[in-house]
């Protein structure tokens, strides 16, 4: 597999200023299979250290936090002695042993010639229960499912992602139906790798759908496994909400749909504690489309997204049909889709920050709206060649944008007072 992670390693790896590294992301996500992929093809060697099943090592650290100790114990447990700059030691799981990340400072400050990756599922809850995390000390990395085009480079269809980045639209029309049903896939498939692989080996769409319902029982034996028990129900109705609440016509997440008469006070932690596990992401409403955006957000009303959106299509239990087709009997569910995915494909880029917009009078809302080199620009997102823009008109008179998008399956074109990018060409516009 293509993960344009791996570029960011090695950016990370030749930094003069370089610190031990902290790759964030959800369960499943790819972490592990980056950081091994990043060792071979970049050192001479490497040290592997998961702290959810190497048991005994989990008293590495109880002993004293001095580098030259740990680096000791790691040769006497690997067989393999380890060199600055050549030797990459990976430390998985390492939210089993929070001291393991306190000294993660003593290699920033005492070893720095040794490359140090560590990694967590559920890091987000034991960074907030740690006094002794190294602040300052460490760099850090999020990890995200796959995206379009990684997908599109596992299939191995790398002449059409060189395509789209280079922006070809007029080529790219020409391979429409194509790049539509490349997409259709990935709205079944999403962006798990392990499901991705499945995938591109079989073809086969149920082996896909098993994978990804294992996948979500992961995660709910994690909400049993690692969450207070006394938040662990509110955890599951909070999950299980998403997906009806961004299939309503008016996407604002209402805590009131959960169950007759909930607050959010009482559902704060729940939302913080998958938050935390990467499984949920917020996207707030702004009241005032101006610099910087996040001045402006409302933390009251907000949408909520999944972390993929093949995962949001196995929760939905459809059939792969429905999808595949383009029926319509999934017409309000296709939206949810289509919005889950173009936020997941932006979401990756951190060059973005992203919210939405509603008017006063609530008549009009603008989808995703975001802020990009010191750009307010507004994106209407349509499921399907939908040309009408009647909120994204009333944004553009009252505020007068310099850029304002509609995606959908339409083709590429530039209006007066709007561009249409592809719904399979929007992941990598502002690259």
């Amino acid at each position: 597999m293509k993960r344009t992670a791996l570029q960011q390693l090695i950016e990370w790896k030749h930094r003069p200023d370089r610190k031990p590294l902290i790759i964030r992301g959800a369960r499943q996500v790819g972490k592990t299979w980056l950081m091994k992929e990043f060792a071979k093809n970049e050192y001479d060697s490497y040290i592997y250290v998961n702290f959810e099943f190497d048991i005994t090592l989990k008293t590495l650290f109880d002993e004293g936090l001095q580098p030259e100790r740990i680096l000791f114990n790691l040769k006497t447990f690997s067989g393999i002695d380890p060199k600055p700059q050549k030797t990459l030691i990976i430390f998985d799981e390492i939210q089993e042993v929070p001291l393991g990340l306190t000294a993660l400072k003593y290699f920033c400050e005492n070893a720095p010639e040794y490359h140090v990756v560590a990694a967590g599922s559920l890091l987000g809850l034991t960074l907030h229960h740690s006094v002794s995390f190294p602040v300052g000390k460490v760099q850090f990395l999020d990890m995200y499912p796959m995206d379009f085009i990684e997908f599109l480079y596992a299939l191995k269809q790398d002449r059409f992602v060189e395509l789209l980045k280079n922006k070809k639209f007029e080529t790219i029309t020409t391979f429409k139906s194509q790049y539509i049903e490349w997409l259709r896939q990935y709205y079944v498939v999403g962006g798990m790798p392990e499901a991705v692989a499945s995938f591109v080996k079989n073809y086969d769409f149920d082996k896909v759908r098993e994978i990804q319902k294992n996948i979500l029982d992961q995660y709910e034996s994690d909400f049993s496994k690692h969450a207070p028990n006394d938040i662990v129900p509110r955890i599951r109705l909070l999950w299980h909400s998403i997906l009806p609440q961004l299939s309503k016509e008016n996407k604002k997440f209402i805590y009131a749909k959960i169950k007759s008469g909930a607050r959010a006070k009482e559902f704060e932690l729940a939302m913080a504690w998958l938050q935390d596990c990467g499984l949920i992401k917020q996207v707030f409403c702004v009241n005032k489309p101006a610099l910087p955006l996040k001045a402006y957000m409302d933390f009251s009303a907000f949408k909520l997204f999944m972390v993929d959106v093949g995962l949001m299509v196995a929760m939905s239990e459809l059939d792969v049909k429905v999808i595949l087709e383009g029926s319509r009997i999934f017409q309000e569910f296709k939206g949810a889709l289509t919005e889950q995915f173009v936020f997941q494909q932006l979401s990756q880029n951190e060059n973005l920050v992203i919210a939405y917009w509603v008017s006063d009078s609530l008549k009009a809302e603008i989808d995703l709206l975001v802020q990009y080199s010191n750009e307010i620009i507004p994106i209407e997102v349509k499921a399907t060649e939908n040309l009408q823009a009647k909120s994204l008109k009333v944004f553009c008179e009252k505020h007068n944008p310099k850029i304002a998008i509609r995606t959908s399956l339409s083709n590429y074109r530039e209006d007066l007072w709007l561009n249409n990018i592809p719904l399979y060409a929007i992941g990598n516009y502002f690259d």
